[in-house]
């Protein structure tokens, strides 16, 4: 089997019964390696011990006071937000149950720490994963894209890539801002077979045009996503366009397609410029209807995903737990 997203820390994780990822010591050392969580060379001798203790014992009892005692403000709250997320690991037991219980309830965390637990668990819902162009599109739940227009094209590369680059001589690479740096590739038939020993570099542009491989391989991703978390089988279908669509029910795949879908949903007009933030519009349909609350029972449900007007995406997946139209959401174990 090919590996892939190595760097997210999957082999420090155990399966349950279920397919479910258990968390480990191991794993849970691992958020100590975090740049935010290293204590500087000025760091005090309170968030040094807490470190130490952490590392001997992870599930150890943090008291309040223990954080309140580090002298740095940002350090008291990277370990209060830590102690809050090894507590919900410590309840539940495995990042799916864990990330649902996150977002149903509302539990705020800093969304580095959400895309975190995102990465890994499409790393398992994902694995055996032979599609290239799925696994390009998943990176799309976790990590920010930047989007261009290139030659007719809608091409997505990763935000933090292309701002660690410097300035190169393609075109591709200029109108996304890049500073000198080789070309940027474009995930292709030609290139796709190179996705898994490159798969943690981030490096590929993914086509997002109406029609090709890359929403094809967001709707899978998409399907594969509901079902790994809520046992429920759906078929996923990108559309060509937004125009005709009847609403009886949306999700907005993201900050601005929640807005557009709103706009819509209330018989607002909206202009072309928003209507060509719209990255993609897909087709949910539910393989058994007796999950579906009623007035949905014969309804699909359309998911909208659009751009900010800097072009900048930032997917919400966390919006497919809580907005599908089910008669009872149960929690992964």
């Amino acid at each position: 089997m090919r590996d892939f997203w190595l760097s997210c820390g999957h082999h420090l994780l155990d399966r349950d019964r279920n397919g479910r990822l258990r968390v480990t010591d191991e794993f849970m050392k691992l958020y100590l390696a975090r740049p935010e969580l290293v204590p500087p060379p000025d760091a005090c001798g309170v968030e040094r011990s807490l470190q130490a203790a952490f590392l001997a014992d992870p599930w150890r009892p943090v008291a309040p006071v223990e954080i309140d005692a580090i002298a740095d403000a940002d350090a008291r709250e990277n370990w209060r937000y830590l102690i809050a997320l090894r507590d919900q690991l410590a309840i539940h037991r495995t990042l799916e149950a864990t990330y649902t219980t996150l977002v149903r309830e509302n539990i705020q965390l800093p969304p580095i720490f959400v895309d975190q637990l995102t990465h890994l668990i499409l790393r398992n819902a994902l694995d055996r994963c032979q599609d290239g162009y799925a696994l390009r599109a998943a990176e799309l739940f976790f990590r920010p894209q930047r989007l261009t227009l290139h030659e007719g094209a809608l091409l997505a590369a990763d935000q933090e890539y292309v701002d660690a680059s410097g300035r190169g001589a393609s075109p591709l690479a200029a109108m996304l801002g890049l500073p000198e740096q080789p070309d940027i590739e474009v995930l292709s038939d030609a290139n796709a077979a190179s996705y898994w020993e490159r798969s943690d570099r981030f490096d590929l542009a993914l086509d997002l045009t109406v029609g090709r491989h890359g929403l094809a391989g967001l709707a899978t991703v998409i399907a594969r996503w509901i079902k790994h978390l809520l046992d429920i089988d759906v078929v996923v279908e990108p559309l060509d366009a937004l125009r005709d669509v009847m609403l009886a029910w949306y999700v907005g795949l993201d900050a601005n397609g929640t807005r557009i879908g709103d706009a819509l949903w209330n018989g607002v007009e909206i202009d072309e410029a928003t209507r060509g933030r719209i990255v993609g519009l897909f087709r949910l349909t539910f393989g058994d209807a007796e999950v579906v609350i009623e007035r949905m029972a014969d309804q699909p449900v359309h998911l909208i995903l659009a751009m900010a007007p800097d072009r900048v995406l930032r997917m919400k997946p966390q919006n497919l737990l809580n907005g599908l139209p089910i008669r009872q959401l149960e929690s992964v174990t």
